[in-house]
């Protein structure tokens, strides 16, 4: 049995990511992705991004305080 590829582009795979980030993913585009995208890309974007939020609160505090 053949694997069902997954050719979600890299901006598709942000975008998931992004909605997911802010709760608001409707059922129906959260099952496209499913079906559409890569969960190893879903969850290395995610960390990268998770990084990038964390280094821009970082950077708007020491901003902010300094």
């Amino acid at each position: 049995m053949t694997k069902p590829s997954r050719s979600g582009s890299l901006l598709s795979t942000v975008k998931a990511v992004l909605w997911g980030f802010l709760g608001v993913r409707q059922r129906a585009e959260y099952e496209k992705d499913i079906k559409r995208l890569n969960p190893l890309h879903l969850v290395a974007v995610g960390i990268v991004m998770a990084f990038i939020f964390v280094g821009a609160l970082i950077a708007l505090v020491n901003w902010v305080a300094g």
